[in-house]
C-alpha cells in the first residue's frame, strides 16, 4: 500500500502563489507517473499536470504558464508551484501516483482563491 499526504493548501488572494507538496510512503521511483489533479464544487475532478518516472511534464491548458510540477527524490515528494492564481483554481488538489496496475491517491488540500 502506498500513503499520499498532501499540504500547502490555503487561501491566497487573486495574483499570489502557493505551493503544493504531496509526501509518498515510498520512495518516487517506482511509480511510473504522479500528478495533480483539482475537483472545484459541483464539477468533476481535472487533471492539472504530470510528471512521468522520466521527467517528462503536461500541463491542463487552463495552467500553462502559471504551475509548474516537480518532484524531489531523496525527499520522496511531488511538488505544484502554483503562480498567478486565479479564483477560478479554487479546488481541491489532490496527489495521484501510478504504478503498473494500481493508482493512489492522497486525501487532497484546499486552495481558495480569493480577495
Amino acid at each position: 500500500q502506498v500513503q499520499l499526504v498532501e499540504s500547502g493548501g490555503g487561501l491566497v488572494q487573486p495574483g499570489g502563489s502557493l505551493r503544493l507538496s504531496c509526501a509518498a510512503s515510498r520512495p518516487i521511483f517506482v511509480f511510473i507517473a504522479m500528478a495533480w489533479y483539482r475537483q472545484a464544487p459541483g464539477k468533476e475532478r481535472e487533471l492539472v499536470a504530470t510528471i512521468t518516472n522520466g521527467g517528462s511534464t503536461n500541463y491542463a491548458d487552463s495552467v500553462k504558464g502559471r504551475f509548474t510540477v516537480s518532484r524531489d527524490s531523496d525527499k520522496k515528494t511531488l511538488y505544484l508551484q502554483m503562480n498567478g492564481l486565479k479564483p477560478e483554481d479554487t479546488a481541491v488538489y489532490y496527489c495521484n501516483a501510478v504504478t503498473y496496475g494500481n493508482g493512489f491517491w492522497g486525501q487532497g488540500t484546499q486552495v481558495t482563491v480569493s480577495s
